[in-house]
């Protein structure tokens, strides 16, 4: 499936936030990418201001428009405010809880670990990205691969008790989902509500 693959900054600077982690580029050159970067731009419509949103939200989680479009569809038949179940789903992604417990730094890598067949869930292998990790689950990192460096520099000094709707046990080397995330503990800056208005039109 394709991935955007660029330079994480330029994306950083399009939205004019580090929704890659800390950026040194971005912290040097706080304006938009590109030749005209600096200058005074139009006003944006409505339209561009909830496109925006949702791009925000694609590339934080790392979700393609149509798995995206599909999570939202989702979101809308289930009972809830929509915004707040459509990131709820984004946040129950198996590649966000192994990036939400700490066993990589970053989603990518996250997804990395998923597709490589590092990660089990519930004991069994689960080598798909997208799964939804359910209320109850456990998410372990597999036994042969638990001494993996990438993950144990992950794990090291990694504070746990951030999230709290997930619980890990440090001697098996394992989380468990406990419940969906309040909207008030999901810690991502985007306006939900906006990409509701967008695609409701």
């Amino acid at each position: 499936m394709a991935r955007y693959i660029g330079p994480k900054s330029r994306i950083s600077r399009k939205f004019g936030e580090a929704i890659y982690g800390p950026d040194k580029v971005l912290a040097r050159r706080n304006f938009p990418p590109g030749q005209h970067g600096q200058n005074k731009r139009r006003k944006t419509s409505e339209y561009g201001i909830q496109l925006k949103e949702k791009q925000k939200a694609k590339y934080t989680y790392g979700v393609l428009e149509r798995q995206f479009r599909n999570l939202f569809e989702k979101a809308s038949r289930t009972k809830g405010i929509k915004g707040e179940v459509l990131l709820q789903f984004l946040e129950s992604r198996l590649d966000n809880v192994v990036f939400r417990l700490g066993m990589s730094p970053t989603r990518a890598g996250a997804r990395q670990l998923v597709g490589h067949k590092h990660i089990t869930v519930d004991g069994a292998v689960v080598n798909i990205p997208s799964y939804m990790v359910k209320p109850g689950q456990i998410v372990a990192v597999r036994e042969k691969n638990k001494s993996m460096e990438v993950i144990t520099e992950s794990l090291s000094g990694f504070n746990h008790s951030k999230y709290p709707w997930l619980e890990w046990d440090d001697s098996s080397m394992s989380g468990k989902f406990l419940h969906m995330p309040d909207r008030a503990d999901i810690p991502e800056n985007i306006k939900e509500q906006l990409i509701v208005e967008l695609y409701s039109k």
